[in-house]
């Protein structure tokens, strides 16, 4: 098999985004500072190795508040974004929290309310039960805002209130999808206001746009990246839409699928925005052992995005 001859596509950007980066250096700055052990509501980011190696550090992660027993602890909130209870629960039991909320999830969030607060009723295109979604859901008071995942939602949906509707949009959701989903609630409801700018990120949309590039062009395509990843997740879809008749999603427990790959001339490779760059070259090295590998990166576009981190961790 070694002399088997194969040619890896490598799509840029892809891996950690810009969101990601910060979340994880707040919880590093955090130990840190603080010592450990520091506490995270929810995985900081959807990946198991960096979860793993943060737990290593000295954090210590919680579905929920009531499981910190020690509430002197500082508390960090996910990149996903929290429901406004959230924070307040923790100032009830005077807890100290930082808040690693991705800014571009950070300004769904203010849309939501500021359209709450100007009489709209708001309709976030996303997947149920995510905690992106589940944070700018709890932005607003319960019945000011509605989930639509997909066209048939849209269908059913009927205006209560006075008739003014706005959407917004989860950031990490398939940019075609979406589009749809957008000129269906366009058709129907002609007034609906939409986003200054788009919701989805730009991590989304480059990662999303480089796998499309390329996935016409291989045999299958691979994403590094958890099962409970949505950037991922629509990577994977994306591939498959874009004309790679197999796509796969590559996450911690995944065994390689060799003999499919013996078959390949050529495979394609992108990673998750929350999925750091050691598991792709790792994937590469285990390729490496059993192939004779040709490797050629194809970047769409540069990334030079940073967001600051809190003041107080510096």
């Amino acid at each position: 098999m070694k002399n088997k001859e194969i040619k890896i596509l490598l799509a840029a950007p892809r891996g950690f985004c810009a969101g990601v980066d910060r979340a994880i250096e707040i919880v590093k700055k955090s130990i840190e500072k603080y010592g450990a052990p520091v506490y995270v509501r929810h995985e900081i980011v959807h990946n198991k190795h960096v979860v793993e190696s943060l737990k290593k550090i000295g954090a210590v992660f919680v579905e929920e508040l009531n499981e910190i027993k020690d509430k002197t602890r500082p508390v960090i909130f996910s990149a996903h974004g929290v429901p406004k209870v959230v924070p307040a629960e923790a100032k009830e039991l005077k807890m100290d929290y930082i808040d690693a909320t991705c800014p571009l999830v950070s300004k769904v969030h203010r849309e939501a309310e500021n359209l709450n607060k100007s009489g709209f009723h708001v309709l976030l295109i996303g997947h149920k039960n995510h905690p992106e979604v589940i944070g700018t859901m709890g932005q607003i008071p319960n019945g000011s805002i509605d989930l639509i995942e997909n066209i048939e939602d849209v269908n059913k949906f009927e205006i209560k209130r006075n008739g003014k509707l706005a959407y917004v949009t989860q950031t990490t959701l398939s940019v075609d999808d979406t589009k749809d989903i957008i000129n269906a609630l366009k058709e129907k409801f002609s007034n609906i206001k939409e986003p200054k700018k788009e919701d989805i990120c730009y991590a989304t949309t480059n990662r999303q746009a480089a796998v499309k590039k390329i996935a016409k062009l291989c045999d299958m395509f691979f994403v590094i990246g958890s099962r409970n990843s949505s950037n991922s997740l629509r990577l994977v879809e994306v591939a498959n839409n874009s004309g790679c008749s197999e796509a796969v999603l590559i996450h911690s427990e995944s065994s390689i699928p060799l003999e499919k790959i013996t078959k390949c001339k050529t495979i394609g490779i992108s990673s998750g925005a929350s999925a750091p760059e050691i598991l792709v070259e790792n994937f590469i090295k285990k390729l490496k052992e059993q192939f004779s590998v040709n490797i050629e990166e194809v970047e769409i576009i540069k990334e030079d995005i940073t967001f600051k981190i809190p003041g107080r961790l510096n």
